[in-house]
């Protein structure tokens, strides 16, 4: 169709692991030639391929004796004008490659892109700038490779520079920027040299909040114009906010692709630990002390563990910690974190412990129609109350969802509840009735 921008066909990409350069002088020789003349690698053979798939979706070769690893297998997708679609994956899925395929930062192995129109990426922090260049020298770069002229940048360049709030820095050489000055500028010269396609990886992270914000705003004012913007990110709120469809990898492979709303809570609700019980083993704990956070637990309304509980059900979670010598003033915490922002943190009064009473269970209760359906992490920790000194912290212990499924028919949530949690209020000034 003529209004698709970008079409991937059955694209793979292979990356040997050990030792560069390991083949010999004819083999390389045949790679290049089948890169000139656009046929896939010749090394590929029929037989490595249905070893691959006997291999399951593991994105190796683990026992096949080949050498290799698939980061991306026979994927195939189309992206229209001015859609915004979304990458989504667990690390090690294949979206970084597939942006980097797509940029033309490296080949594929097999299969094909095509794509319409100037790309603009942001991959990584300072790809495409020269460190000993200034700013003002990058922007001028950056824009002659896009295929834009001296007078077209120009146009641009107050815009530019204003958006990456970078002005007293313009002309210092890039190397002394920090990696935050680095991705404004970079994002900056991306969204505004009128790209017809923008592709942005998880790269925005190292921003600050304001400036992510921003950016995320921008991004929005791009697809709006009707360019198109594939985005990969961790962060679903985001995801959520921007795009309209997004592509689930999983091991190299298009597992999904559908509405964001399903299928981000579906790409949550797999990682939910359905046991909703963890032990937290030594090497998950960022802080070492005396005292430790070793098992967390949640509890539904029936008294089972569970990694998954109705709305309108309370739940307990239930930290097992240790003291291995006499302590006082310990405080706990649990953080409630949900689309990579914290919630609220909930602390446990200052209390004693020593190591004669061995391991105890410290429990608090989140109540009824408090969290809203949706995915949930906790994060735990501990610290001395007196000096604020850390004891002990653990991010992401433990993951649980909160299901819209309800028991009670005369107990419906409302649609029109938006947000993650439902704040009690009372209102005044209503009179009349309905």
């Amino acid at each position: 169709m003529s209004d698709v921008v970008i079409k991937v066909e059955n694209l793979s990409k292979r990356y040997r692991l050990g030792l560069i350069g390991r083949t010999s002088l004819h083999e390389d020789l045949a790679r290049w030639w089948a890169r000139l003349h656009g046929q896939p690698d010749p090394s590929l053979r029929l037989d490595q391929l249905q070893r691959l798939e006997t291999a399951g979706r593991t994105g190796g070769l683990a026992g096949s004796g080949l050498e290799h690893v698939w980061a991306l297998r026979d994927v195939s997708f189309d992206v229209k004008r001015g859609e915004v679609l979304g990458i989504i994956g667990r690390n090690g899925a294949g979206k970084s490659t597939l942006l980097k395929v797509l940029t033309r930062v490296t080949a594929p192995s097999l299969g094909e892109v095509k794509m319409k129109g100037r790309v603009a990426s942001l991959l990584e922090v300072g790809t495409g700038f020269h460190p000993e260049l200034t700013g003002r020298e990058n922007i001028f770069l950056n824009g002659a490779i896009m295929g834009m002229t001296r007078a077209e940048v120009k146009k641009r360049f107050d815009e530019i520079v204003a958006f990456a709030e970078v002005d007293k820095f313009i002309d210092t050489p890039v190397k002394r920027y920090s990696s935050g000055m680095y991705v404004r500028l970079a994002f900056a010269i991306a969204a505004h040299l009128d790209p017809e396609i923008l592709l942005v990886d998880e790269v925005l992270a190292v921003g600050d909040a304001a400036f992510q914000r921003k950016c995320i705003g921008k991004m929005g004012d791009v697809a709006k114009g009707g360019r198109t913007v594939l985005f990969v990110s961790h962060n679903m709120g985001t995801v959520s906010s921007l795009c309209s469809e997004v592509v689930w990898l999983k091991d190299g492979c298009v597992y999904k692709r559908g509405a964001t709303g399903d299928l981000v809570s579906e790409y949550l609700q797999s990682g939910t630990s359905r046991e909703g019980m963890a032990e937290l083993l030594p090497a998950r704990h960022r802080v070492i002390s005396p005292f430790q956070i070793e098992t967390i637990e949640l509890i539904g309304a029936d008294g089972r563990r569970t990694g998954m509980v109705n709305y309108g059900e309370p739940l307990e979670i239930t930290l097992g910690v240790r003291c291995l010598e006499a302590m006082t003033g310990i405080q706990v915490g649990i953080e409630i974190v949900s689309g990579g922002s914290c919630l609220t943190t909930v602390m446990t009064p200052p209390f004693s412990m020593s190591p004669e009473e061995g391991r105890r269970a410290v429990s608090c209760v989140i109540p009824a129609k408090v969290l809203l359906p949706g995915y949930f992490e906790l994060h735990v920790g501990a610290s001395r109350h007196e000096t604020m000194t850390g004891l002990d912290w653990v991010p992401e212990a433990l993951s649980f969802s909160v299901l819209s499924v309800v028991h009670d028919k005369a107990d419906v949530l409302d649609r029109r509840q938006r947000g993650v949690v439902s704040v009690p209020v009372s209102w005044s000034g209503l009179t009349g009735e309905a």
